[in-house]
């Protein structure tokens, strides 16, 4: 049995994975922004709900003052941002750049003490940093950043082994799975595989960077080849 925390574990792949370890049988905390709804969707399963805001990292130590020993770490919360060059909204792109580097670097430095050898860290980017789209000037710019945050604390952490996992359009996540069945049906196929990836298969993927004691430093790429596209 593992002690699993899920950061962003209250909807879409965080939530999948946080559920499918809790079905396992491992003991799992989950976050989220809202105490009550982390609380509520984490008893559905019996895991543990607790709330925390990536954007605020001055009150992240405080929200995670009693969770103890951390085998699995995956830092999976994020923000859709719609922020233009042209349109340029710094408030928004301040929260964005915030809540992926600054908010899971501070999660990991809260942890610490709490982490061991044989821990392992997955953190969640994207494929916007590889196929950057009008509007995505932040998010492509931060999840490029993740690389970099994954390597950094590959050395300074060592040897617990912190990797990236980067989902391309996962077609029945909640963000994806309402699109036009013509903009899905375009996105299969520039796909080689000829199929979306799944939640499923994504939290497989973050289920094996956290088992595989010899994979480490990696940024995993789980869009069934799209970037080939």
């Amino acid at each position: 049995m593992s002690n699993v925390l899920v950061v962003g574990g209250t909807s879409g792949i965080g939530l999948e994975f946080a559920r499918m370890r809790a079905g396992r049988g491992d003991e799992v905390v989950l976050t989220g922004r809202d105490t009550h709804r982390a609380d509520t969707l984490a008893k559905e399963f019996g895991a543990r709900g607790l709330g925390l805001d990536l954007a605020r990292p001055m009150e992240i130590a405080a929200a995670l003052a009693d969770v103890g020993r951390v085998d699995h770490l995956v830092l999976a919360g994020v923000s859709r941002d719609d922020n233009k060059v042209t349109e340029y909204d710094i408030d928004a792109a301040l929260q964005l750049v915030t809540l992926k580097l600054v908010g899971y670097t501070e999660v990991v430095h809260t942890l610490v003490s709490r982490l061991h050898d044989d821990s392992a860290i997955v953190l969640f980017g994207g494929q916007a940093k590889e196929r950057p789209y009008p509007g995505g000037t932040t998010v492509a710019t931060v999840n490029a950043g993740v690389g970099g945050l994954v390597n950094t604390l590959a050395v300074e952490l060592a040897p617990i082994r912190v990797n990236a996992i980067h989902p391309g359009v996962v077609g029945d996540s909640p963000y994806w799975r309402d699109k036009p069945e013509k903009v899905l049906a375009a996105l299969r196929t520039e796909t080689p595989t000829g199929r979306l990836a799944s939640m499923a298969d994504v939290v497989d993927a973050v289920d094996f960077l956290l088992r595989n004691g010899s994979v480490n430093a990696v940024e995993l790429s789980v869009d069934g080849g799209w970037l080939l596209g």
